[in-house]
């Protein structure tokens, strides 16, 4: 009997098949956690068009759509990818070395940075520009240009004011490099105009970060309209009733370091801090922890970084300006190193007061030049084990990095969760962080704005960073 060929067409017509539609990129067999909840979302389906989600769902997705790539992740576990919310490229004489942390950045899962100033705010603008067009690889990156300081700041690279009307110049100067927050240090800078500064960005449309002058109180700069306070250990300030006494002491010198630490430390109080802290949270008052990086000078004459391998990714100026820190260690006496050790373990215990306060934090981590053993890339993951230890859990730490990082800028429509619409900028893990957050390390691959860089395209990247840096060392 002869057989009768059907054309293909005909045979679909007749079984009611449909064309798969096609998409750039697509992730089947994902675990994905909810961070928003902490659930985990098992055997998903993960369709990326361009640099976004276009949807998830099911296995039923298999059946209609197909990708120009397509991974199967193994019931490996997927979220958005890690924010670093406060780091600092700088160093004029080795912008090249900066460069270079952009892919490094990538390949440990950041795929956005909130850059709180340095001496090379147009380089960064630049940058961010390129990433942001897709013409360079390298995390999202949300910089406040050059920061807003006193005349003769210590710091390089300072918008240098000493009265209002260049505080006004400084804005507006702000304002021409498209700025995405305002960072205020306190230096030189007075007081007043400290204060004023504050408001006038924040009247202008900004969130502003800073340190905490040493003439103002927490609640009169959280009243000003500070966003985020920098650095967990300013937070001290308001955990004793004897704020003022000790501010007034330090400010006038009729206190000196010594005794307003033994007044500080003998009159913390949870409670009062509990109240401060819930005041602040109602006035719109973040804090940015950078556990890391007062724990590193803490501890640094019992801690051990000769194993860490990230610095061989590191170009040796950056390396080099870690060391004005270790030799001002190596001046402070015994009494000094145990101040700072008791100073650290005594604001790191605040945080779950914070957060329980609903104070927002954000998980940062100040890496970058100057900041002794503070790797860029490894230091976020460093930063979210510290914050456990010090009382949060794996999923508040989580939320920390990728929920209010974004939620800063008020981009929550477009980060922080794995869902239609949001950008396509996803970690892909073999453990579960929720369980041990060290596991944020086990990274398989990284999507940045759309585009799969799987294990071993990190490792090349990895690789042409070594070389790059070796190649630096030996001119």
């Amino acid at each position: 009997m002869k057989k009768i060929l059907l054309p293909l067409a005909s045979i679909c017509l007749a079984l009611s098949c449909t064309p798969k539609t096609e998409v750039g990129l697509l992730i089947k067999n994902a675990t994905v956690i909810d961070l928003k909840s902490g659930a985990l979302l098992p055997s998903r389906v993960v369709l990326i068009e361009g640099d976004s989600i276009y949807l998830t769902g099911g296995d039923s997705l298999l059946g209609e759509f197909k990708g120009r790539i397509e991974i199967d992740a193994e019931s490996r576990f997927l979220l958005p990818g890690l924010w670093d919310n406060h780091v600092h490229f700088g160093g004029a004489e080795y912008v090249d070395e900066n460069e270079q942390l952009l892919p490094l950045y990538l390949a440990y899962g950041v795929t956005a940075v909130r850059d709180a100033a340095g001496d090379i705010p147009i380089e960064v603008l630049e940058w961010k520009s390129e990433i942001n067009s897709g013409v360079r690889l390298g995390p999202r990156i949300f910089t406040s240009g050059p920061k807003i300081e006193g005349i003769n700041s210590v710091w390089p690279g300072d918008l240098e004011i000493g009265t209002e009307e260049e505080l006004d110049r400084a804005l507006d100067s702000l304002e021409k490099l498209d700025v995405d927050f305002v960072k205020i240090t306190d230096n030189t800078l007075s007081a007043e105009l400290f204060l004023s500064a504050t408001k006038k960005a924040r009247a202008r449309g900004w969130s502003v970060s800073g340190h905490v002058h040493p003439g103002i109180t927490l609640d009169e700069i959280s009243k000003a309209g500070l966003t985020t306070i920098e650095h967990q250990g300013y937070l001290l300030r308001a955990a004793t009733a004897e704020e003022n006494r000790i501010r007034d002491g330090r400010f006038t010198n009729t206190l000196s370091a010594s005794e307003a630490n033994k007044l500080q430390f003998s009159t913390i109080n949870d409670s009062v801090a509990s109240l401060n802290f819930k005041k602040f949270a109602e006035q719109g008052t973040g804090i940015v922890p950078t556990l890391l990086i007062s724990y590193n000078i803490a501890y640094l004459d019992s801690l051990d970084f000769s194993k860490d391998t990230i610095i061989d990714y590191l170009g040796p100026k950056l390396k080099e300006s870690y060391q004005w820190r270790i030799e001002r260690y190596a001046q402070e006496d015994s009494a000094s190193r145990r101040t700072r050790k008791m100073q650290f373990e005594a604001s790191a215990r605040l945080l779950p007061l914070a957060l329980k306060s609903g104070m927002k934090i954000m998980a940062g981590t100040d890496a970058g030049y100057l900041n002794t053993f503070d790797f860029p890339g490894l230091a976020i993951h460093r930063e979210l084990a510290l914050m456990v230890k010090y009382g949060l859990s794996p999923l508040q730490a989580l939320q920390a990095s990728i929920i209010n990082g974004p939620a800063y800028f008020g981009l929550e429509n477009e980060y922080g969760a794995i869902e239609p619409g949001k950008r396509a900028s996803l970690l892909l893990l073999s453990q579960n962080p929720l369980e041990n957050i060290t596991n944020t390390l086990s990274i398989e691959a990284v999507v940045v704005d759309g585009k799969y860089l799987s294990r071993g395209e990190l490792d090349q990247i990895l690789a042409e960073i070594k070389a790059w840096v070796k190649e630096k060392e030996a001119i």
